[in-house]
């Protein structure tokens, strides 16, 4: 079992930056391929980025592209979010995801479908 533990989110105004921070623990055997993912009140959970397990690739939703920046730390089976410029539009719970190296492709990285392990999410509202 592998457990997904989100932490960084909270309140901002408009243009602020946020840190999320994703950790994860217990029966892990390979490198993850990691993903973040949002939902919005009355809305369905929205691809935002991913990175591949060697940390080499990563792929971004349009509406962040400049704005966002996935990393990730291997050795600590760790991601990270940096969300800057954020906007109200940005408002919802992320959630973390992961998958095992080997169950990681790149056709369905964009897809809750394309994970294994989630995390319970944080909050992240934006103000206006």
């Amino acid at each position: 079992q592998v457990r997904l533990v989100e932490s960084g989110g909270g309140l901002v105004e408009t243009g602020g930056s946020l840190r999320l921070s994703c950790v994860a623990s217990g029966d892990i055997h390979s490198r993850l391929g990691w993903g973040w993912f949002r939902q919005g009140p009355g809305k369905e959970r929205e691809f935002v980025a991913t990175i591949s397990w060697s940390g080499l690739q990563t792929y971004y939703e349009d509406s962040v592209k400049g704005r966002f920046t996935i990393s990730s730390d291997t050795d600590e089976n760790t991601q990270y979010l940096q969300m800057d410029s954020l906007k109200p539009e940005d408002s919802g719970v992320y959630y973390c995801a992961a998958a095992p190296e080997a169950n990681y492709y790149f056709s369905k990285r964009t897809r809750p479908t394309g994970y294994t392990y989630w995390g319970q999410g944080t909050q992240v509202t934006v103000s206006s």
